[in-house]
């Protein structure tokens, strides 16, 4: 509370000093000559330091983002102190001369306040564009759009402030968090992890699947591998690719197991990798994150209806682009096909679990369609139509398996789809820290012996 009224104390300050100072014309002849000399000094100050120094986050993007924020809050209180100003003074409400006796003066003020509230409109529009991650495209661009409509743009401006200063706020208190635990290790496991993207998707080496959470993990102790293996192949295949990477860690480390984190077709991936000689001996847990052990029965729906000529073509496209990508051979609808309802029941039923490997499964909810990036906000409808709750991709009744389940969901119509369980968007849930989700889960290995 004490931070809190001091914060907005010094914005008050500063927003009534660059309100002096874009009304130069005006004021100065209501202050003594050394203070309204000072004033552009002291705007000037405020554009290069507009956050109050104990208020400052620990890196230099974030400062980046509070400072950009910070200047459009000032740009709006001085804004609107600026228009009362004139619309009151104009008319000699406050003592001034009016506006048909001095319009000179009223002009000079008038373009002096104009040039002065850009200043710092643009300085801190740039710095929020230039450093902010959960903008995003879509809200940089509507503010881009928005920007000359009357009210509109004020609007917009308010949600793009409240948006910086959240991930400003939040990405501190993380790193603040990360810091106090760092000694601790708490995810510091005693085999390390290994992460195994889903279909469609490689392990790029500057576009991580897993968006944030690895290093998350990192900061507190983990060990990280990647599954590497091929973006689109059948369940067979991927398993195949998945043992060897995991003989591969095995052998060059010396750690004898490792810890699976799945995700999506993963999770079948490895639990066929884990059938194969010799590689059972070498994981000691396999948890699975929104994985369809029982299939989407809108795949099965899809499958059936678009025509061979068509799924040939899509297929063809897919598999040329992926070889150029590095896969040494996609195999699209073999992947498809390995995601239907028909094919899991029988995958299942040759695949039980192998005794002394830890099974625990996760899924999520996505509430609404429209919180769904495409095509989650597309298949979203499918997959409820066939099977119910669902987080875009995979329902409810698919994710279970193992001796343990967690199904997350947050109130309100976001909800936690089918990407946002990877980090997928980089974008800071309400009430859902996908990075500490996977930081306690870790942890939970650990506790566990793991």
């Amino acid at each position: 509370m004490k931070r809190f009224l001091c914060t907005n104390i010094v914005r008050l300050l500063y927003s009534l000093i660059f309100f002096a100072g874009v009304n130069l014309y005006l004021v100065k002849n209501l202050l003594p000559s050394p203070m309204w000399k000072g004033l552009p000094f002291a705007c000037l100050f405020i554009l290069a330091f507009p956050v109050f120094f104990k208020n400052l986050p620990e890196t230099a993007r974030l400062r980046f983002c509070a400072k950009g924020c910070e200047l459009l809050i000032l740009f709006l209180i001085s804004t609107v102190f600026s228009l009362l100003f004139f619309l009151l003074g104009a008319s000699g409400f406050l003592g001034f001369s009016p506006i048909w006796e001095t319009p000179l003066l009223w002009i000079l003020n008038s373009l002096w306040a104009f040039l002065g509230e850009a200043l710092i409109f643009w300085t801190g529009i740039l710095e929020v564009y230039l450093s902010s991650v959960q903008l995003g495209i879509r809200l940089r661009v509507i503010g881009l759009l928005c920007g000359m409509i009357p009210l509109v743009n004020l609007v917009v401006l308010g949600f793009i402030i409240h948006t910086v200063s959240e991930e400003a706020n939040f990405e501190n208190k993380k790193i603040l968090q990360d810091r106090q635990r760092s000694k601790e290790a708490i995810c510091a496991t005693k085999y390390p992890i290994l992460l195994v993207h889903g279909v469609f998707f490689r392990d790029f080496r500057y576009l991580n699947y897993w968006g944030r959470i690895p290093k998350e993990l990192e900061k507190n102790g983990a060990t990280v591998f990647y599954g590497q293996h091929q973006s689109a192949a059948s369940v067979a295949d991927s398993g195949k690719e998945i043992a060897d990477r995991i003989l591969q860690i095995v052998t060059e480390t010396g750690c004898q197991k490792v810890n699976i984190i799945a995700h999506s077709k993963g999770g079948l991936d490895c639990r066929s990798a884990l059938t194969l000689p010799g590689i059972a001996q070498h994981v000691a847990t396999l948890t699975t994150i929104n994985t369809p052990h029982r299939g989407c029965e809108f795949a099965d729906y899809l499958l059936k209806k678009i025509p061979e000529k068509q799924k040939n073509i899509a297929a063809k496209s897919y598999n040329a682009a992926l070889k150029r990508l590095g896969d040494p051979c996609p195999d699209f609808l073999a992947a498809v096909s390995n995601l239907t309802r028909a094919f899991c029941a029988s995958f299942n039923r040759d695949t039980p679990d192998v005794p002394g490997i830890l099974y625990q499964s996760v899924g999520s909810r996505l509430n609404a369609a429209r919180s769904g990036r495409f095509p989650l906000n597309f298949t979203y409808h499918l997959c409820g139509y066939f099977e119910g709750d669902n987080d875009g991709l995979v329902s409810e009744k698919s994710f279970v398996w193992g001796s343990s389940f967690q199904y997350l969901t947050v109130k309100g119509a976001r909800g936690i789809s089918h990407g946002d369980m990877i980090d997928l968007n980089r974008e800071n849930l309400p009430e859902f820290d996908v990075r500490e989700f996977y930081v306690q889960l870790v942890n939970s290995l650990k506790k566990q012996g793991f």
